[in-house]
């Protein structure tokens, strides 16, 4: 796949083309409140997940150890992996560009259909299956909307497959219940690029303006999806890292995002719909949702 190259979209049904040629000049489509909402999408991570604490160093620790690396050589791969992996998110943060757990692998020397790194990926994959758990009110959320005749989507910046992700919704019961998913590590792009929302939307068969997007960064999932004409909710019960902020909202975009459409905000975003810019939800609510108890360290969510 070509980074950049709007023909290289492989969403089944999703022309690459006509996703660029639907971008308008200067990337930015009028929001429509009035238009009817047909589609919500939900961001993943922090999102339909609940927020974790994530030792990023410890993931590539784990990783060395499971391809039996000891000592020297177990320190040396985990810093040498953690180093390419956070200089990828730091290019789709920076440049707009997606990267895969493959290409990361790869870029160390490691061939990633070798059975000592295979055996690495499963001890990664084995850390980081508490932290991919799906929120247990999100089930009953997406019923409640499909009742309504409203399509879900899941639009994810991720370095994992798509055969990955949907194996997570599928061993949490809820596969059935998403309607159109978009993972940045199968497109050339990353929120907050337009193009990857507009690939979204057209998973689901749905225009922009019909769509409404969920998720807990102000940055990549309020600005990004209304650059294309979609609503958005900002959830803000994340603790995002100073260094993954990147890009400041204006007060019309704090007061956009923040206001849900009527029977579309979650439950557990109570206090999220308000206009007030600086208002969180309530302290109950937050550890409704995982959020940290008085005392304990920051929260730094798990990447992808």
């Amino acid at each position: 796949m070509v980074r950049g190259d709007s023909r290289a979209f492989p969403v089944e049904g999703v022309d690459g083309r006509a996703v660029a040629a639907a971008l308008p000049a200067g990337h930015d489509r009028q929001m429509n409140p009035s238009a009817a909402v047909r589609a919500v999408i939900f961001d993943w991570g922090g999102t339909i997940t609940p927020w974790h604490t994530i030792d990023h160093r410890e993931q590539w620790t784990v990783f060395a150890r499971g391809m039996g690396a000891i000592a020297c050589a177990l320190n040396d791969t985990a810093t040498t992996v953690q180093r390419v992996e956070e200089d990828a998110w730091r290019r789709g943060r920076q440049e707009g560009v997606s990267a895969r757990l493959d290409e990361i692998l790869a870029a160390v020397g490691l061939d990633p259909a070798d059975p000592a790194t295979l055996a690495g990926l499963a001890a990664y994959h084995g850390f980081w299956e508490p932290h991919t758990l799906t929120h247990p009110v999100i089930p009953s959320v997406w019923e409640e909307l499909r009742e309504k005749g409203i399509r879900i989507g899941v639009l994810s910046n991720t370095i994992w497959s798509r055969e990955h992700h949907r194996g997570i919704f599928e061993r949490d019961g809820v596969l059935d219940l998403i309607d159109g998913d978009v993972y940045s590590s199968e497109t050339p792009w990353v929120k907050p690029r337009p193009e990857i929302f507009l690939g979204a939307a057209a998973s689901l068969g749905v225009e922009p303006q019909h769509c409404v997007y969920v998720g807990d960064r102000s940055y990549e999932d309020v600005h990004g999806p209304q650059s294309v004409g979609m609503r958005a909710i900002w959830i803000p019960h994340s603790d995002i890292p100073q260094e993954q902020r990147n890009g400041k909202i204006s007060s019309t975009t704090r007061g956009r995002g923040r206001q849900a459409p009527d029977g579309v905000r979650p439950p557990w975003s109570r206090g999220a719909g308000r206009r007030t810019p600086r208002t969180r939800m309530p302290r109950r609510a937050r550890r409704r949702v995982g959020a940290r108890p008085a005392g304990a360290h920051r929260r730094y969510r798990a990447r992808p």
